[in-house]
């Protein structure tokens, strides 16, 4: 009897995923009350998930569409599926009524059906490293979205859906092809970290400076050549411009931790009169651990590294979540 290996587990949330034996289809026809059954990526083998611990890790598997097996886990809370050559997915994910969690990152995602807007529960989406052009105009029915990377994509202009997310704290749109922001980016209120490293920018975005409740702002990797003052943003505890045709810092509050050309001689003379020049510590930039978590996507400081942005050399910077 072969036992399909699963691919190296992440992260202790991810260990209690077991290879189990072949077999056709889910276990009695239906849903168990005490594991939930699934046919994996191949449909070679099925996976258990141990009872209360509602997530399936299909990561590292070679599939183009998800097995719509996977779709019929009604309770299912946490879905990763990343970096296996995915496709397309289906309409029928939209079932998935009690996902929080939902790993995308590193396929070949083009578009995105309407059944992925209707997750009410969705805190966390994760698509970086697709081919996205757009998204779907009812993405904005994701009320309850969080945090939501999309890094590494093809976007030209700015998803006017996400306007509608008032709730979302994180947003991760690195690498993608933007030159501009819309007017009405303010309308995000929860909007706590904004990464928008790697684009094409060439003049600072207007509307950011009417973005007063941000903590994180990355314009790494963009074509700008200047900044405005940016005082007015009094949230601000971390702003990332390195690698931009600019001559030196932006002019911000004493308690922003700048990256960028010119950042460390400016904190030192901020700092003066101290014997040894050392970073400004800010004040305390997010409320509770749960709020740290959504900002910088769940992945406690490493998820900084992800990022892709000299955000990732913030090993000397000031630990944000104390």
């Amino acid at each position: 009897m072969m036992i399909a290996p699963l691919p190296a587990c992440v992260g202790p949330e991810r260990q209690h995923i077991l290879p189990l034996p072949t077999e056709q289809g889910l276990v009695g026809g239906e849903e168990p009350k005490r594991a939930a059954w699934y046919w994996s990526a191949s449909s070679e083998h099925v996976v258990k998930l141990r009872s209360g611990e509602q997530q399936l890790e299909l990561s590292g598997r070679r599939l183009r569409r998800l097995p719509s097996a996977v779709c019929a886990l009604s309770r299912l809370q946490k879905l990763y599926v990343s970096g296996t050559g995915l496709r397309e997915l289906p309409e029928e994910i939209e079932e998935l009524r009690e996902l929080r969690i939902l790993a995308l990152d590193f396929n070949k995602l083009e578009r995105l059906p309407d059944g992925l807007c209707r997750l009410p529960r969705l805190t966390r989406l994760y698509l970086g490293s697709n081919r996205l052009l757009a998204l779907p105009a009812d993405f904005a029915q994701l009320q309850s979205l969080r945090c939501l990377w999309i890094e590494g994509n093809f976007l030209r202009r700015f998803p006017r859906p996400l306007l509608r997310l008032v709730a979302l704290q994180s947003l991760q749109m690195g690498d993608n092809r933007l030159r501009a922001l819309p007017a009405e980016l303010p309308r995000m209120t929860g909007l706590r970290g904004l990464w928008l490293y790697g684009n094409r920018f060439e003049e600072f975005p207007p509307a950011l400076l009417r973005m007063g409740r941000l903590h994180i702002l990355d314009l790494d990797r963009n074509r700008l050549g200047g900044f405005p003052d940016l005082h007015p943003l009094r949230a601000l505890r971390v702003f990332s411009y390195d690698h931009n045709p600019v001559t030196g810092p932006p002019r911000v509050a004493d308690t922003v931790f700048l990256v960028g050309e010119g950042a460390v001689e400016r904190m030192a003379e901020r700092d003066e009169p101290t014997t040894r020049p050392q970073p400004r510590r800010p004040a305390r930039a997010f409320e509770d651990e749960e709020e740290e978590d959504l900002l910088i996507g769940g992945g406690g400081a490493g998820a900084l590294e992800r990022t892709g942005s000299s955000l990732r050399n913030l090993e000397a910077a000031p630990d944000l979540g104390t």
